[in-house]
């Protein structure tokens, strides 16, 4: 029997890119079913993620010429990881494995073959994995780079140039639905799962049209978020500091009393001053570490929904409202 398929593309704002991406995959998935090596019943989702231009409007005239297509219409902007969930969890149950890419272009269609032949010969997981990044900016490439030694550092079991751009059984994704954090890292969370895994290696493209998603400031929001989901090293190190300062008071008031009794003291408004700022910055650093996570507590003890599907274009399911 023929393997369903369903691809999941969080959409938020594409206009500019849909129809193109929409032709290219159409044109991937008929070859795949043509050739043998997945079903006719596999299906292209997009995951309108509260767009404010056309993109919804697209998805459903994408559907109504042709049923490959599917849609689901989120009731409001939730962020691409929270999207990217939304699309794997209401399709669990239609399809055997499930490939996550971005609307953008930059993924490598090509790499969905490769994909699937590794998922035949038993993976669960598939992450798609950069070559390399030569078109890169020296600053994008120095600060890509950074984040992967980052996580790696902080204990988070990441997997080395590899973005969102994946492929998991449905077994795989029932075991993801198990985790219930409000904040999401799913670069994170998808190796904790451990069933056998592969790798597809490809060279990333540049983006076909638009604007990216995830500007500089967001891009360290994101890095920092995936830090602080799954590493408490961060408060370690604050500890660690905190010793450190304490250790350093102590052999400076050796110091101090060592002048004082040799008639060497001076005034030093300088070093006091310096000193006071000092202490008074690792403080306040300190207390911004410790609010973070005290506030992710905070976020993760509401257990509010995650998302909220508005509407499902489907065959079978033809509208649905979903929460999770």
């Amino acid at each position: 029997m023929k393997n369903i398929l369903y691809i999941v593309i969080p959409c938020y704002n594409e206009q500019a890119v849909l129809q193109e991406t929409a032709a290219r995959l159409k044109l991937k998935l008929e070859y795949l079913m043509n050739s043998g090596k997945i079903s006719e019943k596999s299906r292209i989702v997009f995951v309108n993620d509260g767009s404010y231009d056309n993109t919804w409007i697209m998805i459903k005239e994408l559907h109504e010429r042709d049923s490959i297509f599917t849609g689901i219409n989120l009731s409001t902007n939730k962020g691409h990881q929270n999207a990217l969930l939304a699309g794997l969890l209401t399709v669990k149950g239609l399809a055997d494995a499930v490939i996550s890419m971005d609307a953008d272009l930059q993924d490598d269609i090509d790499a969905i073959e490769k994909m699937i032949d590794k998922y035949h010969e038993g993976c669960d997981i598939v992450y798609g994995v950069r070559s390399s990044r030569v078109k890169d900016s020296f600053f994008k490439r120095f600060t890509a780079e950074s984040f992967y030694k980052l996580m790696s550092y902080m204990g988070a079991n990441t997997v080395y140039n590899h973005a969102d751009y994946r492929l998991m059984s449905r077994r795989a994704i029932e075991d993801l639905s198990e985790f219930k954090e409000v904040n999401l890292f799913l670069r994170g969370i998808v190796p904790l799962i451990g069933y056998r895994s592969g790798i597809v290696t490809y060279e990333r493209n540049k983006r076909y049209a638009g604007e990216s998603k995830y500007p500089l400031n967001k891009m360290i929001a994101f890095a920092w978020d995936g830090i602080t989901s799954f590493s408490i090293k961060p408060i370690r190190m604050i500890s660690t500091l905190g010793i450190f300062v304490f250790s350093f008071s102590i052999l400076m008031l050796i110091y101090i009393l060592a002048r004082y009794f040799t008639g060497q003291t001076v005034v030093g408004w300088a070093s006091l001053t310096v000193s006071l700022w000092a202490i008074g910055g690792l403080i306040l650093l300190s207390l911004g570490i410790i609010g973070e996570y005290i506030g992710k507590i905070f976020l993760e003890a509401k257990q509010r929904p995650r998302f909220f599907v508005e509407s499902f274009l489907d065959d079978e399911f033809c509208s649905g409202k979903n929460e999770n």
